[in-house]
């Protein structure tokens, strides 16, 4: 239950606490008075709990509804703008968006923190512990959602003409608490109540089919009909640009049955559950984010999901371009009106469905049809790694999609045709490019292959994005840099390397830190109930667990510090450098390797907290159910992070430019954005390690020759934990998967042993670098002075210059 808020005062229909303030309402309030009016309103006037209630859940929604009141208004007004000017809009389609917190990201764009704070003390409340109360969306996981929430802001606060597109995911992916026994996973609740930012748009609503079959009329065009029908709903959430009226929507679909859906004699005669079985099969589509795909109903529900999006979208696109048209027009113009942009391949059959509402609904040839879908659609590739190139099934798709499949197979058809007439240099490469790998095993479709055929750019995703730093370290470099126009301008950063050297900025940046690191440790200690020591390195490695991420090398390494420092004498231990090693993540439900790395992680903090020989040199904590909130905290509090995949696996990684620009300096390998930081940071302010992409495929190979020969600390971590020394939790399976030469879960594919002396010496350079703390301070504030180049205002501009065309339309 929330803390309740105690206050004198009294006021028929109000609590208390709401009756000491006027309810006024003051929609576009900016003078605390007024604020703090509105608040009160909202209490009482639009209320979704008992009367006379005002506790800490309360104050947050009608706090979020005040703010909300001044985001309509722009929000109407960037609409309406939009509507009168209709520039080319940018249209950004994914299945993740993980935004975090919406009320602090927008009193803080509407440049109002100081107005909420001073009118919530009117009631006795201060603003960080109202922020505290919401809950963070459940509507992504990892860095592709994060990339894409970072974009729709980057989108707002350039004022480009731009909207995302998303489903509302109910429960998530899942929420991670750890037991005993590792992982479990557990429905999220952000909307058990409500979610205050989003508006549902009752008159947005499409009709989305599913399975049925493909009529041809006499005339030889084509109609999709019969199968299952279900609505898309449209809930809108306001995106507010940085310091500017643009308001931009990211606009989320619901899955949903009508009342005639419903069979009323069925449920009379005793059969309810046949009765809704419309509804029901329609609020699993929005339920879950990934659901498991490893049975034939879990494979045609994720693609249920990825097309009710692409559907529901291309639908609402269409009938806006279509709104703004005035006079003749013709099809060709929706190109140059619309730029739809696929992030990552989930969203591929937006690429089918523009062809077959073209073509089937509005009665265009192909020809017309591809030369308008190959104008509008650019996509971006996430991933090198091959298992993760999505391949559907083609007897799923056909049963699911029969008319995409149709057109899919045209599709393939013609650049077959195309590339044997045009590129006799390719026919050789032909098998690998097409569109349908038609294996008599396994007949699937490339959807990765699809999206380069059919768009007219593809980029992938290095030289990215940051978020804004810690309030703390943020207001030192204004103060340094004598402007704060480098919160808009990045590249200003670089202004910080000509006072790296100085001790004022250097005393001033540590008090920074430590602030940061405190505030970081009482969470710990909140979330964990683990004491972590501010004094000591905050080492940390927050990402999904995945074997090519390599969380398996962290834990290894701690695991060989944990045992020479048991091996030390009291008096050796006082030369080391305390440091407390911070994992967190979520491993996949069906992901049985990478949970046991979750179940090691937390066994070995188990053994090695509780050892007071040794718990004041080393720590390791597991950090639960990470997300954007947590990484608001953990991120200004770290001082190393590990980004330490095996190289050549990694498209981009994001989260090391957030870790950079906040001072941390990285170990890692030549993977993803690494490369690039470390050109920018300078080598010297980078701990390197580890084979490159180039060594990888000759490593692997000689490691099925037999020729690869285990560094002695390798074998002492792996024996330690044979020994039984984190409890009797058979880790045999997941060591097992490090050795032998080759065969299926074994030989060591990730290179973890090849890489971990390596790991092990960056890491000894680390303890030493720390050690001279003025050394570490000028690495760090580098760090954050070469981060300017990793914007992702300065990507997204880039976007709209080169892939979609668009150009700034600012509300006036």
């Amino acid at each position: 239950m929330a803390a309740k808020v105690e206050a004198n005062g009294s006021g028929g229909g109000a609590s208390p606490v709401t009756a000491k303030v006027p309810a006024v309402a003051h929609p576009l309030a900016e003078k605390a008075d007024e604020v703090a009016s509105n608040i009160s309103y909202h209490a009482q006037y639009s209320p979704h709990f008992s009367p006379f209630k005002f506790e800490l859940e309360q104050a947050y929604y009608a706090t979020a509804e005040s703010v909300r009141d001044r985001l309509v208004r722009q929000w109407n007004e960037t609409y309406l703008h939009f509507h009168k000017v209709d520039p080319k809009q940018t249209y950004y389609l994914s299945m993740e968006f993980l935004q975090g917190r919406a009320l602090t990201n927008a009193i803080g764009n509407l440049n109002i923190q100081d107005a909420y704070a001073d009118a919530l003390r009117k009631f006795g409340l201060e603003l960080e512990e109202i922020s505290e109360q919401e809950k963070d969306a459940a509507l992504g996981n990892g860095g592709l959602g994060r990339l894409a929430s970072c974009f729709l802001d980057s989108m707002a606060t350039l004022n480009l003409p731009a909207w995302g597109y998303g489903l509302r995911y109910r429960y998530g992916l899942f929420k991670q608490i750890i037991t005993r026994e590792g992982q479990e996973e557990v429905a999220e609740d952000w909307l058990e109540k409500f979610s205050p930012w989003e508006v549902v748009r009752h008159d947005i609503l499409y009709t989305i089919r599913f399975f049925g079959h493909v009529e041809v009329n006499p005339n030889g065009s084509r109609k999709w009909v019969g199968g299952e029908v279900v609505q898309a709903l449209a809930y809108d959430v306001p995106i507010p640009g940085y310091q500017t009226k643009n308001t931009i929507s990211l606009r989320l679909w619901e899955a949903k049955a009508c009342a005639e859906d419903f069979n009323l004699f069925l449920f009379n005669d005793g059969q309810q559950e046949s009765a809704s079985v419309l509804h029901s099969r329609a609020q699993q589509i929005c339920a879950v984010l990934y659901p498991g795909d490893t049975t034939e109903g879990g494979k045609l529900l994720r693609l249920k999901q990825q097309f009710f999006l692409c559907s529901a979208s291309l639908q609402d696109i269409i009938s806006r371009f279509k709104e703004r048209r005035q006079g003749p027009w013709n099809w060709s113009e929706f190109p140059t009106k619309v730029a739809v942009q696929l992030n990552d391949t989930h969203p591929t059959l937006a690429i089918p469905e523009l062809m077959r509402l073209l073509m089937d609904d509005e009665g265009l040839g192909w020809d017309e049809a591809w030369d308008v879908t190959t104008r509008t659609i650019a996509y971006t590739n996430h991933t090198v790694l091959p298992e993760a190139l999505e391949k559907w099934s083609q007897s799923v798709m056909w049963k699911l999609l029969p008319r995409h499949m149709e057109i899919i197979e045209e599709i393939d058809k013609r650049f077959t045709a195309m590339i044997s007439k045009t590129r006799l240099d390719l026919e050789s490469e032909l098998p690998t490019m097409r569109i349908l790998d038609n294996n008599p095993q396994k007949p699937v479709v490339r959807m990765a292959n699809l999206c380069v055929v059919s768009s007219h750019t593809v980029n992938g995703v290095a030289q990215l994005h940051s978020d804004i730093l810690n309030p703390e370290l943020s207001r030192i470099i204004t103060k340094w840099l004598k402007t704060d126009q480098w919160v808009t301008n990045l590249d200003l950063l670089t202004g910080l390397r000509q006072f790296a050297d100085n001790e004022d900025l250097q005393a001033e940046w540590l008090s920074a830190k430590m602030a940061n690191k405190q505030r970081l440790a009482q969470y710990i200690l909140q979330v964990t109930g683990e004491s972590i020591d501010p004094d000591s390195l905050f080492d940390i490695q927050v990402k999904r667990i995945h074997e090519y991420k390599r969380q398996l090398l962290n834990i290894l390494g701690a695991i060989y510090r944990y045992k020479k420092l048991k091996e030390m004498s009291p008096e050796e231990r006082k030369h080391t450098t305390p440091r407390t090693v911070m994992i967190g993540g979520k491993a996949f439900a069906t992901y049985t390797n990478a949970k046991r790395i979750v179940k090691l992680v937390n066994d070995v903090g188990a053994v090695v907290n509780s050892d007071p020989e040794v718990n004041s040199y080393l720590k390791v904590v597991f950090v639960p159910n990470y997300n954007v909130s947590v990484a608001e905290v953990l991120i200004p509090g770290s001082e190393l992070s590990q980004h330490i995949s095996t190289a050549g696996m990694e498209a981009s990684g994001t989260s090391n430019m957030k870790f950079a620009l906040n001072g941390c300096l990285i170990i890692g390998t030549l993977d993803g954005a690494n490369v690039e930081i470390r050109e920018e940071i300078g080598e010297e302010n980078f701990f390197l390690f580890g084979a490159t992409a180039e060594d990888v495929p000759r490593l692997r190979k000689e490691r099925e020759n037999g020729l690869f020969k285990p560094d002695t600390r390798f074998e002492e971590a792996k024996k330690y934990i044979r020994s039984g020394v984190f409890g009797s939790y058979d880790y045999n399976p997941l060591l097992e998967s490090l050795e032998g030469n080759s065969g299926y879960g074994r030989g060591d594919y990730f290179l973890v042993g090849h890489d971990f002396p390596s790991y092990m010496d960056a890491q000894a350079k680390v303890d030493e670098a720390y050690r001279d703390r003025k050394r570490w301070l000028k690495m760090s504030i580098l760090s954050t002075a070469g981060s300017g180049k990793f914007s992702s205002d300065r990507t997204i501009a880039q976007y709209a210059n080169e892939i979609w065309n668009i150009e700034e339309c600012r509300v006036p």
